[in-house]
């Protein structure tokens, strides 16, 4: 029976089928008889080319595992002979036998994380990709046995992957070379430092030593001042005795006397910083009642003109009506935003104005979607800007543009504010002729 010519037919018929199927086909793969896919499975070791055995073992084995091969498997080449082992490992795994197959166990349970991650890939391109970020990582030995057994590798991937390993081997060469001239490097300057290091122990001994007499001399200096303490305790003692008569009583009492004075002095203090405290809050509160007065005067000023001006409107209404002048008697006008528990004298001011008002809270409750056509049935708009959303203050004033509906923003939402706002509003300021949109600014008060 001619076993290696077999052997060899259906190596390259595996080739042949695994160059022209991929995953892709997969439908045909489904259609193809048991025998044949079988032949799609992963490669053996002795089934690759005869040039990509050397870098395999070479690079996937090290040599403490060749070594146990070489005993368990009776290499003629001798243990201590690194080179005769590898070249007999390669030429016994062209074949398939006990060693090549003990091999092949081996690498596929050294290397199964890389055997689970090549067969996500299910073509060529795949494989030479996932190649490339392994070498790019430096993973060469899982890689590279996961990827030359693939089933859907192809010759020229197999080339690169060859090329890449003889290429890391050189340059691994090198490497090792320049480590070489490194080490020697780093062993002289480890001898100097050595002997810096000799030097700077040998001057921290004669350091040691001069403190050390240091040492003793200020142990000799604490010793005397010891002995000096005991005598100043001793002439304390002695004028504690003489001074026990009336210069002591004298001076208990003047120390009594100062002690009450400053007792006395820390009550007067007290009260002082109570008293300041007092006086501050009091010219804060007075500072805040002279404001709410201006601003309560203001808007009685405000209001005081808009009735004076209601009396003015009803006695000369035809003088509204002149050109340059943009009345809004007998309109409609929508406020949006402001504060709602003030709505009620919104719309009184505006009644008194001959004003039909509508009004949309800005957001806070209402829908945004009612703007529209709330817009649509006035004659005009005006939004306090400090108290209403800003969705709605947008969609306000992009309704408005769209529509040249005139539109006053003014800031404040105070019952002055709005007032003003209404004054404003019927000025030539706003007319619809001059300005869709005017911002003014708020109600000060002085």
């Amino acid at each position: 029976m001619n076993i290696g010519g077999n052997m060899k037919t259906s190596v390259q018929l595996r080739k042949l089928v695994s160059e022209t199927l991929s995953s892709e086909n997969s439908v045909i793969n489904r259609l193809l008889p048991e025998p044949i896919r079988n032949l799609m499975k992963r490669s053996k070791l002795w089934e690759l080319n005869e040039r990509y055995l050397c870098p395999v073992v070479g690079v996937c084995l090290s040599i403490d595992e060749l070594g146990r091969l070489a005993k368990r498997f009776d290499f003629t080449a001798s243990l201590r002979d690194q080179y005769a082992i590898h070249v007999e490992a390669v030429n016994r795994s062209s074949t398939r036998n006990t060693l090549s197959r003990a091999m092949q166990k081996h690498l596929d349970i050294k290397y199964r994380h890389q055997i689970v991650a090549f067969n996500q890939a299910k073509t060529d391109t795949e494989v030479r990709e996932l190649w490339k970020k392994y070498y790019s990582d430096g993973e060469v030995a899982g890689a590279m046995w996961a990827s030359l057994t693939h089933k859907a590798i192809g010759e020229k991937t197999q080339e690169i992957i060859y090329a890449d390993v003889h290429m890391h081997s050189h340059q691994t060469g090198a490497g090792q070379t320049v480590d070489t001239r490194r080490l020697n490097q780093l062993e002289k300057e480890n001898t100097e430092y050595r002997a810096i290091v000799g030097r700077q122990q040998q001057q921290q001994t004669q350091t040691e030593g001069k403190l050390r007499k240091k040492l003793n001399d200020a142990m000799n200096e604490l010793k005397d001042l010891r002995q000096t303490k005991n005598e100043i305790t001793a002439l304390q003692d002695r004028i504690h005795t003489l001074e026990s008569g009336e210069a002591m009583v004298e001076m208990g009492r003047r120390l009594t006397d100062l002690m009450t004075a400053n007792e006395q002095l820390k009550a007067v203090a007290m009260r002082v910083s109570m008293l300041e405290k007092s006086l501050e809050a009091a010219c804060n509160g007075g500072t805040m009642l002279v404001k709410e007065r201006n601003s309560l005067v203001a808007e009685r000023n405000m209001l005081e003109n808009l009735l004076r001006e209601k009396v003015n409107e009803e006695q000369s209404y035809d003088s509204l009506q002149t050109p340059g002048k943009y009345s809004m008697v007998e309109s409609c006008v929508l406020c949006v935003g402001g504060r709602t528990a003030l709505l009620p004298q919104y719309r009184i001011l505006a009644k008194q104005q001959g004003i039909c008002l509508i009004h949309h809270d800005g957001g806070q409750e209402e829908a945004l979607s009612r703007l529209p056509d709330l817009i649509g049935r006035a004659n005009a708009v005006i939004c306090p800007t400090d108290c209403v959303s800003h969705a709605a203050y947008y969609q306000l004033k992009r309704h408005c543009k769209r529509t040249k509906k005139t539109c006053l923003l003014f800031k404040g939402s105070s019952v002055t504010s709005f007032a003003r706002a209404l004054t404003q509003l019927s000025s030539e300021e706003v007319s619809p002729s001059k300005k869709v949109i005017k911002a003014i600014p708020a109600v000060t008060v002085s």
